[in-house]
């Protein structure tokens, strides 16, 4: 039996590091405990040693294996360490394992995985900084103490999104297992804190009330979205949400059809938490398609959509304005949406895959097919937009765009025309894309087409009311 010791709860690399040794000796996962620091070891274990270091010549894993196992070792299973070397394990044999979401193991890895990204986007969406008077260290002054209780260990992964977003500021985020501290220069790591050890409030938060109090109005929040976004909680770390029950009760009082009417607005913290999420994908270095491309293209549209539209990449005009479907083939799904009767404002729209996948040829960027592996990259940000939009209907436009959405190969030709129900429960339906059309070179095959594109327009539209 092997006692494999890790750091943290987080130590990704030491159990990848630790994993690779085990494979090579070939140690089967039911003759591993794994354990973090000081943890008590399994009473059938024997004495810990170190685990092996990794032998030359180790097998390579997939790409969606590795950012699978980043997330889900943030998790708080218990077992996360022993499931995924069990699955890594299992790898070696039986290599497609990754994509077989049907699996129980992968199902369990993908859902541990998925609590713990949203766990990430709740934080980067409730956590709330106060401003404290700081005389300690060389620099003094004023600093922002924010307190958060995460349900995973997610704190150290999230810490460079908020070093990025508040470089200016010195700020320390306290929780209960770790707390870290950004002086300007340097990120720094302390123990876990206590909810006394983070101030109450301060002048800022007033002035936050206030605005906040002005801009409520229920003709323009979603306020059921965004008390389902915003769990209670969340609600005593933040100082809008003391406002909250007054504020809805006398909206309601005045205008109590308002809420009903909300359906087709922009919802509050929906919309906080899509711009997290949209500024963290403009550094987004999940493939190597960042690398050749200008920018991230993310999604657009209102954040309460109730029809969400998933294309297969951005075009070259796409890349270089920093918008979804605006080149030749946007102009296309425009006008069949018109034809449709669907009102394009209020869908959402965006792309299995964020960055451009092009060949060079002279001057032209000519596009080229993403492939799996860039797919299942991007598979994160569909499902984080999926989780903050909520459609009522998805619809994939191509087969890109339905390999990202479930998961596998689907073929147009065969689910083309019924409702099919996404892992998540939600409805999706399954269509070509705009670009396909125009790539027909004859015009009655390419007229047939577009007609038989519209009629899927109008049937999903009609799905929304």
């Amino acid at each position: 039996m092997r006692v494999v010791t890790l750091s943290e709860p987080d130590d990704f690399d030491g159990w990848r590091d630790a994993a690779r040794g085990l494979i090579a000796e070939d140690v089967a996962p039911d003759d591993v405990v794994w354990q973090v620091g000081d943890e008590p070891v399994d009473l059938f274990a024997t004495v810990a040693e170190p685990a092996p270091a990794p032998a030359p010549g180790a097998f390579s894993v997939p790409r969606a294996f590795l950012d699978l196992a980043r997330s889900a070792i943030l998790g708080s299973d218990p077992e996360r360490f022993a499931l995924l070397y069990t699955l890594l394990f299992r790898l070696r044999r039986e290599p497609k394992l990754i994509e077989d979401r049907a699996d129980p193991l992968v199902r369990r890895l993908d859902r541990i995985a998925k609590d713990v990204r949203r766990d990430i986007h709740k934080m980067r969406a409730f956590l709330r900084f106060r401003e404290v008077e700081d005389g300690g260290g060389e620099e003094g002054g004023t600093r922002f103490v924010a307190w958060f209780e995460p349900d995973h260990h997610i704190v150290r992964a999230n810490a460079a999104f908020f070093v990025n977003r508040f470089a200016s500021m010195r700020w320390s985020i306290l929780t209960p297992e770790v707390s870290i501290h950004w002086d300007g220069k340097a990120l720094s790591e302390g123990p876990g804190a206590s909810k006394a050890d983070a101030p109450d409030g301060d002048p800022t938060e007033e002035v936050w009330k206030t605005y906040y109090a002005s801009i409520f109005n229920p003709a323009r929040v979603k306020i059921s979205a965004m008390l389902k976004e915003m769990p209670k909680k969340y609600w005593k770390n933040m100082p809008e949400t003391a406002l909250v029950p007054g504020l809805l009760a006398a909206a309601q009082a005045r205008e109590s059809g308002m809420i009903a009417k909300a359906r087709d607005t922009v919802g509050g913290n929906s919309l906080i938490a899509w711009e997290a999420l949209r500024d963290e994908a403009a550094g987004c270095t999940r493939c190597p398609l960042y690398k050749p491309a200008t920018r991230t293209v993310f999604g657009e549209g209102p954040v309460d959509a109730p029809l969400m539209f998933v294309g297969e990449q951005p075009g070259d005009q796409e890349d270089l304005a920093g918008r979804p479907f605006v080149g030749p083939a946007g102009q296309m799904f425009d006008k069949a949406m018109a034809e449709a009767g669907v009102n394009r404002s209020r869908a959402y729209v965006t792309n299995a895959v964020k960055h451009f996948k092009f060949e060079q040829r002279g001057k032209r960027r000519i596009h080229a097919k993403p492939g799996a592996g860039e797919i299942d990259a991007c598979r994160w940000w569909i499902e984080q937009e999926q989780m903050l939009i909520k459609p009522k209907v998805t619809v994939a436009l191509g087969a890109t765009a339905a390999r990202s959405l479930f998961g596998k190969v689907m073929t147009i030709g065969r689910e083309r025309g019924r409702a099919l129900q996404l892992p998540d429960g939600g409805e999706a339906w399954i269509t070509v894309h705009p670009s396909y059309l125009l790539r027909l070179p004859d015009p009655a095959q390419a007229a047939e087409e577009y007609a038989r594109f519209v009629e899927d327009l109008r049937v999903v539209g009609g799905r929304i009311g």
